[in-house]
């Protein structure tokens, strides 16, 4: 049976690529290439591709809001005045930096907002800021005692992965595009040159759409 497959697609390598950058976002191109048997252009090439796709977002540190003193994570629901509409609410929620995340939803509520505290005190300043916010109308919140599934993306690209394979035709001719382009960026002497000798020229490329991995 053929699987539709819509969006971006990526590969096998692709999906290597991606979990050894997110193991160690520091590795940098030419030590990448290293470990995945692959020419150091192959590999600028592809983060180039994904990095225009919107596969790869960036490849900053992660924070964690808990070392930062922020140790109190809640879930914030909001309603919200209709007439105004939600993203002039949205606009006004990211002036709060304790707003990490916020949704617009279904339900009983209009919006979600994932919040950040330095304790549960520190938490009730967080909501009136919230509450005091053009175009909410009221609040309701739950804390989160523990995190059980930490925020994740990689089993998502091993899936993706799996899909391509069995893609069908529409992927046959997908690996077919896949393999010209690494042959043009990597297989060659030159070609590995123009991507970078230390990747500089193809990672200064590469940070116009994403930031890129040290070389």
């Amino acid at each position: 049976m053929t699987m539709e497959v819509n969006g971006p697609v990526i590969d096998e390598l692709d999906g290597r690529m991606i979990e050894l950058f997110a193991a160690e976002p520091r590795i940098g191109v030419l030590e990448a290439s290293r470990r995945l048997g692959v020419a150091r252009g192959t590999v600028q090439a592809r983060l180039d591709r994904m990095a225009r796709q919107g596969v790869i977002r960036g490849f900053g540190p992660e924070i964690d809001p808990a070392a930062l003193g922020y140790t109190v994570t809640a879930f914030v629901t909001l309603q919200i005045r209709q007439p105004g509409g939600h993203d002039p609410v949205a606009e006004r929620l990211a002036g709060v930096p304790e707003v990490i995340e916020a949704h617009t939803i279904t339900g009983g509520g209009d919006m979600l907002c994932r919040v950040v505290a330095r304790s549960n005190q520190d938490l009730q300043r967080v909501i009136d800021m919230i509450v005091d916010v053009r175009g909410v109308e009221r609040a309701s919140s739950v804390i989160s005692l523990a995190t059980q599934v930490p925020q994740r993306t990689l089993p998502l690209v091993a899936a993706a992965a799996r899909a391509r394979t069995a893609g069908g035709a529409g992927g046959d001719r997908g690996d077919a595009n896949r393999r010209d382009a690494d042959r043009t960026a990597g297989d060659g002497t030159d070609a590995d040159r123009t991507a970078g000798d230390g990747a500089g020229g193809g990672r200064r490329h590469g940070r116009r759409a994403v930031e890129g991995p040290p070389s």
